[in-house]
C-alpha cells in the first residue's frame, strides 16, 4: 500500500511497505493520522505545514513523507548519518540512503533474519523472539573527516548489509558505537557480534 494525500498547502505520502507500525504519527497527531479509521485515515488539512512536516520526520521508517506546496523547505538529509541500534530491533538509518534505484532519508531495516519484506523490517522480530542488545559495548573511533553525504546500503546477497559512506553507528541511547565509510553489519540475526557481521550467516545458511 502507497499513496500521496493531498491537500492545497503539503502532500502526504505512505508506504505501507516500509511502515513498521511505530505509532508516532498516530500518537502524535490523530486528527491528522487517525487510527484504525475505516477509509481515509491521513488528513493534513487537520493541522498546520510544520505540524505535518515534524509528524512526518518522526517516522523512523520513512513510510511517511511530504511534500510541501507552500515554499517551505522540503526534507533534507541530516548533517550525521547514523544507524541506530533498536533494542532486540531493527536497524534504523538516517541519511541519504541509496538503495537500489531508490533514494530516501529514512529506514527501519532487518537485523534479526526473518523479516518477510527484507530489507526492511516488518516486526517479525517480535514473533521470532530475536535479542540483541541496543547498547553493545563502544569503540574508540576516529572522528570521520565528513559525516554526511549518500550512504549506499546494500543487502549483499544472503549475507550481511553493506554500507558504503560516512556512517555512524549509535545505540539506542545515543552513543557511538562506531565510525566509519564502509561497514558491514548483520542481518542474518545470529552474529556473536552484533551489530557487525562475523560470517555466520554461512553457518546457519541465512537465504536473503
Amino acid at each position: 500500500m502507497a499513496g500521496m494525500v493531498e491537500s492545497d498547502k503539503i502532500d502526504v505520502g505512505f508506504s505501507g511497505k516500509r511502515c513498521i507500525h511505530s505509532r508516532n504519527c498516530v500518537l502524535g497527531d490523530p486528527n491528522v493520522f487517525v487510527p484504525n479509521a475505516p477509509g481515509q485515515w491521513i488528513h493534513p488539512e487537520a493541522a498546520s505545514v510544520e505540524k505535518i512536516v515534524a509528524l512526518a520526520e518522526n517516522c523512523p521508517s520513512g513510510a511517511i513523507t511530504y511534500m510541501r506546496k507552500d515554499g517551505g523547505p522540503q526534507e533534507k538529509p541530516p548533517v550525521v548519518n547514523t544507524v541506530r541500534l533498536r533494542e532486540n530491533g531493527p536497524l534504523a538509518v538516517h541519511a541519504e540512503i541509496v538503495l537500489g534505484d531508490e533514494t530516501f532519508f529514512r529506514a527501519t531495516l532487518c537485523r534479526c533474519g526473518a523479516s518477510q519484506n527484507k530489507p526492511f523490517c516488518d516486526n517479525s522480530h517480535i514473533r521470532a523472539g530475536f535479542a540483541a542488545t541496543g547498547e553493545p559495548a563502544l569503540k574508540d573511533t576516529p572522528a570521520l573527516e565528513a559525516r554526511d553525504g549518500p550512504l549506499k546500503a546494500t543487502p549483499t546477497t544472503n549475507g550481511p548489509l553493506k554500507l558504503e559512506g560516512n556512517v555512524e553507528i549509535v545505540t539506542g541511547t545515543g552513543h557511538t558505537v562506531d565510525r566509519a565509510t564502509k561497514v558491514f553489519l548483520c542481518r542474518c540475526g545470529h552474529s556473536a557480534n552484533k551489530p557487525f557481521c562475523d560470517g555466520s550467516h554461512k553457518k546457519v545458511g541465512f537465504v536473503g
